[in-house]
């Protein structure tokens, strides 16, 4: 079984990008000669933005993803598939699902083998220094003056905006849920919004998988009012998640209707004998 994320998660990174990686692709390198995973808020020296590691954390956070689902979806008769492809629903080969949960454990798939779809939206999320060939914390994301994962608003927007256009592109994503997985908290400036599209049904939930994103057990948010975002606590707090999320069935629907046409969509619609055949007559008048 795969931990959540954790500061030993950071060191392994790190520990790997070294084999082939030199440090300045991975660290910040200041006027002091030190490198920084991120800027202390303490520096005072230039600063530039570090571009070369961003490709490196994303298909290190993918990968860590499908390890950290694929016990669950086994346990299923599912596989976790990193990269997956379906035109169908708008998910092409420049713009894959970074992970989803699927009946084939194969790239290119029919809507109708998804069950789930994650985008990741993870990154760095402690400060490190290399310092003499070893890893020293200097400290979580509030020392630091970076926004790592979902405290960034443009990883949030990209993310938003994937999953409405997965969402708009076919009904056969209707049934599909979304989740969008990080390692950090959102911002206070997002807690509506994020419980807004988890209402509207466009996104299932915002999770976060780091259960300690600070030190000295630093206040930080659990789950908003509504529940569009939840920080995960334990492996067995995200098997319960994923269980509900399967098995809900929940069905996405929009429009933007005259009430005279809406009422007469709903007096058709209750005609039906029993409340699924109401919801099937309701969702197939709503669509035309």
């Amino acid at each position: 079984m795969t931990d959540l994320w954790s500061k030993e998660k950071e060191i392994e990174f790190f520990k790997n990008c070294r084999k082939f990686a030199s440090p300045e692709k991975l660290f910040y390198s200041g006027d002091d000669s030190r490198y920084y995973a991120y800027w202390p808020k303490s520096y005072k020296g230039k600063k530039f933005t570090l571009q070369s590691r961003n490709a490196l954390i994303g298909n290190f956070t993918e990968k860590y993803s499908v390890d950290l689902l694929q016990e669950f979806a086994v346990s299923k008769g599912l596989y976790a598939v990193q990269g997956a492809i379906c035109n169908e629903i708008g998910l092409s080969p420049k713009s894959p699902a970074d992970v989803v949960i699927s009946k084939k454990k194969k790239r290119e798939l029919r809507a109708k083998d998804i069950t789930a779809i994650f985008e990741v939206k993870m990154s760095i999320v402690w400060n490190w220094e290399l310092r003499n060939k070893r890893l020293i914390c200097l400290g979580d994301f509030k020392t630091h003056k970076g926004n790592p994962g979902m405290l960034r608003s443009d990883s949030m927007l990209k993310a938003i905006g994937k999953s409405i256009n997965i969402r708009v592109s076919n009904h056969s994503a209707s049934s599909i849920p979304i989740i969008i997985l990080g390692n950090t908290p959102i911002t206070q400036n997002h807690i509506s919004k994020v419980d807004h599209l988890y209402r509207a049904g466009i996104i299932q939930g915002f999770w976060s998988v780091n259960p300690n994103p600070l030190d000295n057990n630093g206040d930080n948010l659990k789950q908003t009012p509504l529940n569009g975002f939840i920080r995960m606590d334990s492996y067995d707090e995200l098997r319960q998640n994923l269980n509900s999320l399967l098995s809900e069935k929940g069905k996405f629907f929009s429009g933007m209707k005259p009430k005279k046409e809406l009422g007469k969509i709903i007096e058709i619609a209750s005609r039906e004998p029993d409340f699924e055949s109401k919801a099937e007559k309701f969702l197939s008048l709503i669509r035309k």
